[in-house]
């Protein structure tokens, strides 16, 4: 690379993750082929438009490429209208709201806090929030959405759209309920799978499809894919509305978007050919399992899980118990090479920069081959890091904790129990190339 000083910075991020147990459930490792055509010469073209009508020439193959990425998705997921186009899953979002809302309009969505996104009605900081009306759900005081309560609101909200999808629920959803919930109001049924499009093909969680009217996916996360996004009308969506599928892009491009990344296009193309193939559905199977073979571990080590363990790839550790907050911890954990994201519980009572969980989940490691035995030494070295830090204590005036956070690192870096673990995990790694 000419750039030395760029090629440097790959060069250690690189190695760095090579060497982590990379454990944020949002993240993971795609092919070295998805990584070619990211890295393409795609990336030189324009071409604002939809395949075979462009607003630019010399398009003919990349409308190939998204025409191929359409046709996989749409073959994939068993859709009639596919969109490949949106740059990632939060434009997505804005796009179905734009397509088919009024501003002013009712969107209902779980609550940030309990594990919900920012797109889905976050109230005043973000523009679902701001322009139209949020009607927020909440999650009960064991982690698990109440269905009857859900169904209660939207009958006195009356929202125009429901979002179902979260980024930090471990549960499986009930699609058929919420179906039946939107019908109830009259309200368009958004399924926003991010999170959980890998396992929805490899059949260890039920699909939307049949229900919903809009789904909304990104492309990295369970898929493997590069970061964008796909949204696709079902046919649930298209007899509730026949324009749905030209509304959608037209709310895509050129409502809300220019020229799309074409060699992003053709690195989903690439992620969804992989996906459909037994290996898939077989590391699906295996993130789950994983995932309910951590979740055991850490609970039989006496860690408090949001409802009590994980039906999918993902689960948080409520640290309240331990009166550590989940900085310190998320600090920790990455000084054992051990890389999760500090994440609110449902009803914390701290603020949302100094929540009292963590959030971690097995899709990257399941990526580089690791299974169950892997899993039980890794959450015990988890619960160790916890056992290690547990007697910090968030100050309780604001103007002290930056101080307090900056001298903490100082000491987790020269923690002798820390630097064990992290060469032991570091030995761990070098059995599991990233692929």
């Amino acid at each position: 690379m000419a750039d030395a000083e760029i090629s440097s910075l790959i060069a250690l991020e690189e190695k760095r993750q090579s060497e982590v147990l990379e454990m944020i459930p949002s993240e993971n490792y795609t092919s070295k082929a998805v990584r070619e055509a990211t890295g393409s010469v795609l990336t030189n073209k324009y071409s604002e438009g939809y395949p075979h009508k462009r607003y630019y020439q010399g398009n003919t193959y990349i409308d190939e490429i998204e025409d191929i990425a359409i046709e996989r998705a749409k073959k994939l997921f068993k859709v009639p209208h596919v969109n490949v186009q949106p740059y990632s899953g939060s434009p997505a979002n804005a796009a179905v709201y734009f397509a088919l809302l009024n501003p002013g309009d009712v969107i209902m969505g779980l609550k940030l806090s309990a594990g919900g996104h920012l797109t889905h009605g976050h109230p005043q900081v973000t523009f679902s929030g701001k322009y139209f009306r949020p009607a927020q759900y909440d999650v009960e005081e064991d982690g698990r959405i109440n269905m009857d309560k859900v169904a209660d609101l939207a009958i006195m909200t009356k929202p125009k759209i429901i979002v179902v999808g979260t980024t930090a629920y471990p549960r499986i959803y009930d699609w058929k309920r919420w179906k039946e919930i939107c019908d109830s109001v009259g309200a368009y049924f958004l399924a926003d799978i991010s999170h959980i499009t890998g396992l929805i093909i490899g059949g260890v969680h039920p699909t939307p499809v049949p229900y919903a009217d809009i789904i909304m996916t990104t492309t990295h996360k369970t898929l493997r894919g590069p970061r964008g996004a796909m949204l696709m009308v079902t046919d649930q969506g298209i007899k509730k509305d026949p324009m749905m599928g030209d509304k959608i892009d037209k709310a895509v491009f050129p409502a809300l978007q220019g020229g799309p990344h074409d060699n992003v296009t053709a690195a989903i193309a690439i992620a969804l050919k992989e996906a459909s193939t037994p290996a898939f559905r077989a590391y699906a199977k295996q993130i789950v399992m994983n995932a309910k073979v951590l979740a055991k571990t850490l609970m039989d080590q006496g860690l408090t899980l949001t409802t009590d363990g994980t039906d999918n790839h993902l689960m948080v550790v409520d640290l309240r118990p331990q009166k550590v907050v989940g900085n310190i911890v998320a600090e920790a954990l990455e000084v054992a090479n051990i890389v999760v994201n500090k994440n609110s519980v449902p009803h914390d009572p701290n603020p949302p920069f100094y929540p009292s969980g963590i959030r971690l989940g097995t899709p990257a490691i399941t990526t580089r081959g690791m299974k169950e035995k892997q899993m039980n030494q890794i959450g015990k070295w988890i619960a160790q890091v916890i056992a290690e830090v547990s007697h910090y204590r968030l100050p309780e005036k604001k103007v002290d904790r930056g101080l307090f956070l900056k001298k903490t690192r100082v000491e987790l870096m020269k923690n002798k129990k820390l630097a064990t673990i992290r060469k032991n995990v570091i030995i761990l790694t070098k059995k599991f190339p990233v692929p």
